[in-house]
């Protein structure tokens, strides 16, 4: 039985959506040096925060956020933005397309070709020209006030790499090959540090699957497979 969220779950979705903004403020006027090892540290923090936000996104398309629908969707709408400006509706429709025909032909988050072909076409479901557009404009008008650099390093270089960290932890590894359970899908190996760093516990994507409004933070929680 699905259990009724709390606004614990909003005051989590503030957290990171404030760490994204705190730290992509910072980096912003950050000296780029890339003989400074630090670069590379904060590119990888950048790149984890903002697959923050696509997961704190994720739990407002499962309603894990708060008990109120509207705090979900607003919740789902400025992470998405903020994330790449995606369009929120898009994706909520398509992810629960994924969930109710899971490993078929009608899943878009699945593909039976190499992790190359998977990936492009995972992207290209869910990417627009006007999306593109947007991102364009912006980042334009950011360079006004903001070094080219930074932009490229800490706003643009991050999120690329988030879609990968997205799709590897939580689609790719879960989903390729077959699988003999109900949801299709398989766990990596329990490991909460690992699992947190990775994907916000997504590599727990049986248990996702089994219990789809359980938010994200709370993943770890959750019991283990069935074994087989």
């Amino acid at each position: 039985m699905q259990k009724q969220p709390t606004y614990t779950g909003l005051l989590v979705a503030v957290i990171v959506i404030t760490c994204w903004a705190v730290s992509i403020t910072l980096l912003m006027r950050w000296p780029v040096n890339f003989a400074n090892p630090w670069l590379y540290v904060f590119v990888l923090l950048q790149t984890h925060l903002y697959t923050g936000l696509f997961i704190t996104a994720h739990d407002a398309m499962h309603g894990s956020i708060a008990p109120k629908r509207w705090i979900n969707r607003a919740i789902g709408f400025i992470s998405t933005f903020l994330y790449a400006s995606f369009w929120y509706p898009k994706l909520y429709t398509k992810h629960h397309e994924h969930h109710n025909h899971v490993h078929t032909d009608k899943d878009p988050d699945y593909h039976h070709g190499s992790f190359l072909n998977w990936y492009v076409r995972f992207i290209r479901n869910y990417l627009s020209i006007w999306q593109i557009v947007v991102m364009a404009v912006i980042f334009n008008v950011l360079k006004i006030w903001i070094p080219q650099a930074n932009l490229l390093l800490f706003w643009v270089l991050p999120s690329l790499l988030s879609t990968l960290q997205l799709f590897y932890f939580g689609t790719y590894l879960p989903h390729r090959g077959e699988h003999d359970n109900k949801h299709q899908a398989r766990s990596l190996r329990r490991n909460h540090v690992l699992a947190f760093f990775s994907c916000y516990f997504f590599g727990y994507h049986y248990e996702h699957h089994d219990l789809p409004w359980l938010p994200w933070w709370k993943l770890w929680q959750a019991p283990e497979p069935p074994k087989r």
